[in-house]
């Protein structure tokens, strides 16, 4: 018997006690006419056929297939953290900008969903056991499938072509002699299956609005994105944007222990108003668009990311913001900061960072 049978025959039987019980001072007459309606509940209930779900079933298959292959990689290997090829960081950040868009046209409720996939997956990981369970690989795969389902076919294309064009030819090959290829060439062939069940069960996206309670609060976000902005745009127009620097792994810092802290931020992520999220992926989208040789943006189109992000993080828990800084604090070594303020003028570092400290408390004042 289908499991959502089950649970529908549950159901009707535990409502059908309630009823019962609640009718004890019911005339016999209705008391039977109620009993025997509660049977017919349980009956439909039974031969109710379960609901399909196409998606799942597929995330099943691919999964048992290419959990072998799941097994033999390295993830404790450097090889992730580091860019896969000659392309410039202009190129990447035109890449990002695909997947961005993507993102940003995802159903808000199924990307959630993915994103928690991925936290209880990322919770049973470790150092010594870096491997994923099964059966949080196959939640992943599935809750992938779904958000995937909710965007245009033509948006992943661009996503997959995009990054396709950014690979080295040589990554492949080196990636295939890591593992067995009879199993690499098996999770391929599943993943292909799995890709044609997704192209015909599309999804049409929602997006619940921003709740009264908290887009009336965020109003002197935009006015402090201004001042932030104007404080902050000097410091951005010394960064060097074309260096590969931002491509390299985090110096020290283990690839368990950036997963962790990435994990940090996928909760807060989850966590975000899906209106909102929407709308600061939107900003950066344009922000992208409008980059310079030296890929500096506008500065309008920088004060709208910053008034963006500030109503995102704005729509989180304190204290979620809280754990993303300080688990990217404890892996991020003091090299780094100290390197980058090296690189700039420090006028304009300090400058910025107290007018950060601003919009931070302006930010806080609005938050949920």
């Amino acid at each position: 018997m289908p499991g959502s049978s089950k649970i529908l025959i549950a159901a009707a039987g535990i409502a059908a006690a309630c009823h019962l019980h609640q009718s004890a001072f019911v005339p016999p007459a209705v008391r039977r006419t109620a009993s025997l309606a509660a049977l017919a509940t349980i009956a439909v209930a039974a031969s109710a056929p379960a609901l399909a779900d196409p998606i799942g079933d597929a995330a099943k298959k691919l999964s048992d297939a290419a959990y072998p292959f799941m097994k033999e990689v390295n993830w404790n290997s450097y090889a992730y953290l580091v860019k896969p090829g000659s392309a410039s960081a202009g190129d990447w950040v035109k890449a990002v900008d695909k997947a961005i868009v993507m993102g940003a046209a995802m159903d808000s409720e199924l990307l959630k969903k993915g994103v928690m996939a991925h936290h209880k997956a990322i919770g049973a990981t470790s150092e010594s056991n870096p491997v994923l369970s099964k059966a949080d690989f196959e939640a992943i795969n599935a809750a992938l499938g779904r958000m995937i389902a909710s965007v245009p076919e033509s948006q992943t294309m661009d996503v997959y072509n995009t990054f396709s064009g950014l690979v080295s030819g040589d990554v492949p090959t080196f990636l295939m002699s890591t593992v067995n290829e009879a199993d690499a060439k098996k999770a391929y062939a599943a993943l292909m299956e799995f890709k044609d069940v997704v192209k015909a069960n599309p999804i049409t996206p929602t997006t619940p609005s921003t709740p009264a309670a908290l887009s009336g609060k965020l109003g002197a976000i935009d006015a402090a994105a201004g001042k932030l902005s104007s404080a902050a745009y000097p410091l951005i127009k010394d960064v060097d944007w074309t260096s590969d620097l931002s491509l390299k792994p985090l110096p020290g810092a283990s690839p368990n222990q950036v997963l962790k802290a990435i994990d940090k931020a996928l909760v807060m992520g989850a966590s975000m108003d899906g209106a909102l999220l929407k709308d600061a992926a939107k900003a950066h989208s344009k922000a992208i668009g409008s980059v310079d040789a030296k890929l500096v943006t506008s500065a309008s189109d920088f004060e709208a990311v910053n008034a963006a992000l500030g109503k995102v993080i704005a729509s989180v828990p304190t204290s979620q913001v809280m754990d993303v800084y300080n688990a990217f604090g404890k892996i991020v070594n003091p090299v780094v900061p100290n390197y980058l303020f090296s690189s700039v003028n420090p006028g304009d570092a300090q400058a910025a960072y107290a007018a950060l400290l601003s919009f931070k408390d302006v930010v806080k004042a609005a938050q949920r």
